[in-house]
């Protein structure tokens, strides 16, 4: 901006958003200052870690209330003089970007098929509506990868368009995204440099399974949801009669491998050590004691199977038992009974449960238990909670898969006690968010399961070497070379291997699985700093200064940044972590696509504003929920009110003739250098507020009294202002535009486009590159003068309140009045007389000592013009 535009005659917040986001763009206002910042040093640095939208979805009010909080602490930063490096990425690795490019080009990923140079899919603009597989074009990874990042570009588009419509300070030519060549390489880099400090392991083990996606879940994938079950009261066969247990999972008889009671419990300690043979299957199983066992809890006596929950899972390792699982990752029991069932009615049992559904599978044990008679009563309904992933609807199955793993802590005390450590090196806000960091990690029971059985991830970058009747040697997993990354070994033949041996016995195979995309995003420092293609930069930036996120992905994507960071460098990616709450709806029910809740942000920003909706969004605190109610958005119409009054005060006090240079020493009336007094308070509770991430509060004490300037002290001034050109007409536009000045800085993090159109009409810079404001250039040594606008302010209330008492207009001219207060601030309000007189229309103005202040004897003029009826 090169010089000031003029006053409009009529300000309007309408199209200011085009206006001056196209103007930012043009300057540069925002980008980062990499050789300022060289030069200059980290501490002149601040860099943001901002969390990469999934490019895939739809924007939400939630995320326009989260984005908006990082926003301001950009803006914040950057008008204290910070070099900022406020960078964006787009998460277009995951679920659902490859469901949507599988029904909008009718294809499917099959990862053994080789590349195609000049694919073209069957179609383009499918309806996004499920699609058969077996109807949709199988073709490599590597096509499908460019299929999908073809489409999320266009999405990434209009997310764009929507962030610069929000005003995000954003610098767009720092830009990544989860699925480019540079996350492949930085992902694939990191995981290559775990496996060789032995970090990331491969095993064999009972996995959480998702049956519809057909893929493993982590721990921090799951939740718990409340379902329909029913207690089945069955007898094991003991030496001495039956033994009962309680199970909802009747099902997996087949797979029982011992019963379990507690160590304490006296009902069965004499049954430790003995065999009880299974109902229906005939297989003798051991009783063993183990501390989880509860009881309490039906008959005391629990059947442990491989796997019907996490538990099992806890007492096969333990206890060292058989595995004898018998669910497939379909979902379906295998055809194959296990081994251990030998008996020709165990068998045949088996036979009639072989390929169904567990819910069916159920049914048929049911039947068979009645049959046999070892089924005591009707099962008895309950409702409990079941896991769940939180993008399935299924309930999850665990079945016995090969999986790459990344220690987290959970089996290793020195790394979780180094992470609880890191966590309290960060700074919170709020400070109790640490507390659920902590709970996470010291509840972790496994390492992280970081493979998926997808299709659009980054690749596992893992070969296999095949002995010499083909079959895969795990245990000599083939890596490539960190030079050679990023690569994909479905369609890039191993070290040492040409690709006519893929498959071949004394060849090679390929590892199939791809990343979990929280490995990719547990890397966001790493992606945005440059780690692998910007060395200078990465140091520069790293570690952040902020993280900012939701509540609900401190297990997910906070916990995984730290422990990666650890892993990698030794350090906490980042200083601060900002918390933001949730957004729900006026039942105080979270919003989200599942409740079918949510609010999409485009319309509300269109009719009113970016400005009042970012000033809705800052005037929740960080990790506090916030109500939005689309059909009363209360504090958005507040916000709009607030940006509006901002573009009238400003044209109001540009109406005012100012001195060439503005000097605090030009200010001499009690009442002008008393606003400025409380205004330097503002400033600096208001900037303290700010330094400690709550936006809110500084919002809130900046608001507060600019509603106090507008309709006590403009009220005031405005006739001494518009007069004659003396001392105090000049104190009081010196103060006036001193205070605009500062109010027009202060409201810039939250309200940019009614600040940036203010500060044009007498400024030649952008307002956001202005210097914050700070108490000194706003006051002198005024303190004594600094209760004189309070005390002078009640004075004008108790003037306008006489009037409306006697019923007539506050524009009737008034005789005579006197005003009573306390000796103390008789004088603060005698300075401001010609002031009081003036607003109030009051040709004589007497001032008497009194115990409160009040006004007293008004005299109304008896001749009123035509103007003043």
């Amino acid at each position: 901006m090169t010089a000031a535009n003029p006053v409009p005659d009529k300000p309007a917040l309408e199209g200011l958003e085009a206006v001056w986001g196209g103007r930012w763009q043009q300057d540069g206002t925002f980008e980062f200052d990499r050789d300022g910042a060289l030069a200059a040093g980290r501490a002149a640095i601040y860099s943001i870690d901002t969390p990469p939208p999934t490019a895939s979805g739809s924007l939400h009010i939630g995320h326009v209330f989260s984005y908006t909080h990082t926003d301001i602490v950009a803006r914040f930063q950057r008008m204290r003089g910070k070099r900022v490096f406020y960078p964006m990425g787009w998460d277009d690795n995951g679920l659902p970007t490859e469901r949507r490019v599988q029904n909008y080009y009718g294809v499917r990923c099959d990862p053994s098929l080789p590349y195609e140079a000049d694919f073209v899919p069957p179609f383009e603009g499918g309806d996004n509506k499920s699609a058969k597989a077996a109807d949709q074009k199988p073709i490599s990874r590597r096509n499908f990868i460019e299929l999908c990042e073809r489409l999320t570009v266009e999405d990434e588009k209009q997310f764009e368009a929507l962030w610069r419509t929000l005003g995000l300070s954003v610098d767009w030519s720092q830009t990544y995204r989860t699925i480019g060549r540079e996350a492949l390489h930085t992902s694939q880099l990191a995981f290559v440099r775990n496996v060789a400090r032995g970090e990331a392991y491969q095993a064999l083990a009972p996995t959480l399974w998702d049956i519809t996606f057909r893929t493993a879940v982590a721990q921090a994938e799951l939740e718990d949801r409340e379902q329909p079950s029913a207690y089945h009261r069955v007898g094991f066969h003991g030496a001495d009669g039956p033994i009962y247990i309680e199970t909802t999972r009747p099902e997996l008889l087949p797979a029982c491998v011992a019963l379990v009671a507690h160590p304490d419990d006296e009902r069965y300690q004499p049954l430790f050590g003995t065999t009880v043979r299974t109902p229906v299957f005939g297989v003798d199983v051991p009783v063993v004691a183990h501390h989880l066992a509860q009881p309490d809890k039906g008959t005391g006596i629990a059947m442990i199977c491989t796997f019907g929950d996490i538990t099992d899972v806890t007492w096969w390792r333990e206890l060292d038992l058989p595995n004898r699982a018998i669910i497939g990752f379909d979902g379906r029991i295998q055809t194959e009974p296990p081994a251990a069932i030998e008996s020709h009615g165990g068998r045949e049992a088996y036979a009639q449960l072989a390929g169904k559904t567990v819910f069916s599978a159920k049914q048929a044990v049911v039947e068979l238990l009645r049959a046999s008679g070892d089924m005591v009563g009707e099962p008895k309904a309950i409702q409990h909670p079941v896991k769940f992933f939180e993008k399935g609807d299924k309930p999850l199955e665990i079945v016995s898969t090969r999986q790459w793993y990344v220690k987290n802590g959970a089996r290793d005390e020195k790394l979780r006690e180094r992470l609880i450590e890191l966590g309290r090196s960060l700074d919170w806000h709020p400070d109790f968010m640490r507390v659920r960091y902590e709970n996470w990690v010291n509840g972790l029971t496994g390492d992280w399961l970081i493979s998926r059985q997808r299709f659009f991830g980054v690749p596992i970058p893992v070969w296999y070497p095949l002995d010499g009747v083909g079959n895969p040697l795990f245990d000599q997993p083939i890596l490539p070379a960190e030079d050679n990354l990023p690569v994909d070994p479905s369609s890039d033949a191993a070290p040492g291997f040409q690709e006519s041996q893929r498959g071949q016995a004394g060849g090679f195979v390929g590892e199939h699985d791809v990343m979990d995309t929280w490995m990719t995003s547990s890397l966001t420092p790493q992606l945005a700093g440059g780690w692998v293609d910007d060395p200078e930069l990465f140091q520069t930036v790293y570690p952040f200064d902020l993280r900012p996120q939701g509540q609900d992905i401190i297990r997910t994507w906070l916990f995984s940044t730290v422990l990666r960071s650890q892993l990698e460098h030794g350090v906490a990616p980042w200083s601060n972590a900002a918390i933001s709450g949730f957004i729900v709806d006026p039942d105080r029910k979270k919003m989200s696509k599942s409740k079918g809740n949510v609010v999409t942000p485009a319309d509300i920003l269109e009719k009113h504003g970016s400005d009042a909706v970012r000033y809705w969004a800052a005037s929740s605190r960080l990790g506090t929920d916030a109500s939005f109610d689309p059909q009363n958005p209360t504090q958005i119409k507040i916000g709009r009110r607030l940006a509006i009054k901002l573009l009238n005060a400003a044209k109001f006090i540009h109406g005012f003739d100012a001195p060439e240079s503005l000097d605090l020493a030009q200010v001499t009336a009690p009442l002008d250098r008393s606003m400025l007094q409380q205004l330097a308070d503002v400033v600096t509770d208001a900037t303290t507020a700010l330094e400690n991430y709550d936006h809110a509060r500084a919002l809130e004490t900046a608001e507060t009294f600019f509603w106090t300037f507008c309709d006590d002290y403009l009220e005031l001034v405005k006739e001494r202002a518009y007069g004659e050109h003396n001392d105090a007409q000049v104190s009081a536009v010196v103060a006036l535009r001193t205070a605009l000045s500062v109010y027009l800085r202060l409201f810039a993090p939250v309200l940019p486009f009614a600040s940036e159109e203010a500060w044009s009409w007498s400024e030649t810079g952008s307002v956001h590159l202005a210097p914050w404001p700070q108490a000194a250039e706003v006051a002198g040594d005024w303190a004594a003068t600094r209760a004189v606008l309070t005390v002078v302010g009640r004075a004008l209330t108790g003037i306008r309140g006489a009037k409306t008492a006697a019923k007539a207009s506050q524009r009737t001219p008034v005789d005579s009045a006197v005003i009573g207060a306390p000796t103390d601030e008789l004088a603060a309000i005698e300075s401001a007389s010609a002031d009081l007189a003036s607003v109030g229309r009051i040709a004589e103005l007497r001032f008497v000592a009194a115990d409160t202040l009040e006004v007293t004897d008004i005299l109304l003029a008896q001749t009123l013009t035509e103007e003043e009826r």
